[in-house]
């Protein structure tokens, strides 16, 4: 029998992640991964995000897809963080 620990550990593991673009308030944009992204944002805009969003709040959720598994979206992040802004700025517009 697995405990409640190997449970919610299997559950974080496997949960399916979103990877999502953050608007700054500089114009600038962060690109990152969460199971939630929304709860995210808000993490980002409470200062409990990445220390690149903290000096830039209020951030707002532009973007998201998914879900992928936890690999696919690191590779995606990893992806979208080479696309230069105009190229994010694209990828933005397909999906208006």
């Amino acid at each position: 029998m697995k405990s409640k620990e190997e449970i919610a550990l299997k559950k974080r593991v496997y949960a399916q992640r979103y990877v999502y673009l953050l608007r700054c308030s500089d114009g600038s944009l962060y690109c990152g991964i969460s199971t939630d992204p929304v709860a995210r944002c808000k993490q980002h805009n409470y200062g409990g995000g990445a220390k690149y969003t903290r000096s830039r709040r209020p951030c707002r959720l532009v973007y998201t897809e998914g879900p992928y598994d936890y690999g696919h979206a690191l590779s995606r992040e990893a992806a979208v963080k080479k696309m230069t802004k105009a190229e994010k700025e694209r990828l933005l517009d397909t999906t208006k």
